[in-house]
């Protein structure tokens, strides 16, 4: 399979994806004092953690989170240091991505609500099928496996349909380039 489907240069997509090579580097050197501290550098597009494209009115965004959020999440508020150690060595194995598609500010599914068979594919696709349709590459090898992904309904009360994508950290270290490529979900993007 091809990672560059779309008539578009092959250099804007180097641009777009490269990023995250930067991303698993940089990371390991910055400090926050607060959560979101983090989340507001994290968002800052000139960083590089966050990446975003539109086609045929969609738009996608990735963005990289870092195991410390991951963590953050797990704590449900409690700060003891024993359980941030246990939790960081539970997710430390792996690299997540927040992947977030909308079509006119709306969930994904929204556009297709009034047909019952494109909206249940699509459903479908969603909760079952994006480990089929989003495909990581690098320099070193062609395809990295995704582990898992979870995507949450949110039955029309968001802006994006938005997903965690979870990959192998052992199989990404190291790595100069990574592209994330996702198949058209059926609004006419190609590969993107």
């Amino acid at each position: 399979m091809l990672p560059f489907v779309v008539s578009r240069s092959r250099l804007s997509y180097y641009f777009l994806f490269c990023f995250l090579a930067i991303l698993i580097i940089s990371c390991v050197n910055k400090t926050f004092d607060t959560e979101e501290e983090l989340w507001s550098y994290l968002k800052d597009e000139e960083n590089g953690y966050l990446q975003k494209k539109e086609v045929n009115g969609v738009t996608y965004s990735l963005l990289y989170k870092p195991t410390d959020l991951i963590v953050s999440q797990g704590l449900r508020g409690q700060r003891d240091e024993k359980q941030i150690d246990s939790l960081r060595s539970h997710y430390k194995n792996y690299v997540y991505f927040t992947l977030s598609m909308s079509r006119n500010n709306q969930e994904l599914l929204n556009g297709v609500a009034g047909d019952r068979n494109r909206f249940g594919a699509m459903v479908s696709d969603l909760a079952f099928g994006m480990s089929e349709k989003v495909h990581l590459f690098t320099e070193k090898r062609d395809t990295i496996s995704m582990l898992d992904y979870v995507y949450p309904r949110m039955y029309g009360m968001s802006r994006n349909t938005s997903m965690l994508l979870v990959y192998p950290r052992e199989e990404l270290e190291g790595a100069k380039e990574i592209n994330l490529v996702i198949e058209d979900l059926g609004f006419g993007t190609g590969e993107v």
